[in-house]
C-alpha cells in the first residue's frame, strides 16, 4: 500500500499537469478566437463589395453602389466583432 505522502505527491503532480494543459489550451483557444473574428470581418466586407459590384454592373452606377455595400459590409464585420468580443467577455467571468 502507498503512503499518504506519495499519493499527494502524485496528487499534486497531477494537479501541476493539468494547469499547464488548461493554460495551453486557453492560449489556443484565443488564437482560434482571433483567427475566427478576422475571417469574419473579411468575409463580411468581401461580400458587400460583391454585392455593391453586382448591382453596379446591373444598374450601370460604378462605383456608387460598390462603395456603399462596402461601408455596409464593413459595419456588419464591426458588429460580428463586437458581438463575439461580447461573448469572449462574458465567457471570461
Amino acid at each position: 500500500m502507498k503512503s499518504l505522502k506519495e499519493i499527494s505527491i502524485r496528487l499534486k503532480n497531477a494537479k501541476n499537469k493539468m494547469e499547464n494543459l488548461n493554460k495551453i489550451n486557453k492560449n489556443t483557444t484565443s488564437l482560434g478566437f482571433a483567427f475566427k473574428i478576422s475571417t469574419e470581418f473579411v468575409a463580411a466586407v468581401v461580400v458587400g463589395t460583391t454585392i455593391g459590384y453586382i448591382f453596379d454592373s446591373l444598374f450601370d452606377t460604378k462605383p456608387w453602389l460598390i462603395i456603399f455595400f462596402f461601408i455596409i459590409g464593413a459595419a456588419a464585420g464591426i458588429l460580428n466583432i463586437i458581438k463575439a468580443a461580447k461573448i469572449m467577455q462574458k465567457n471570461d467571468r
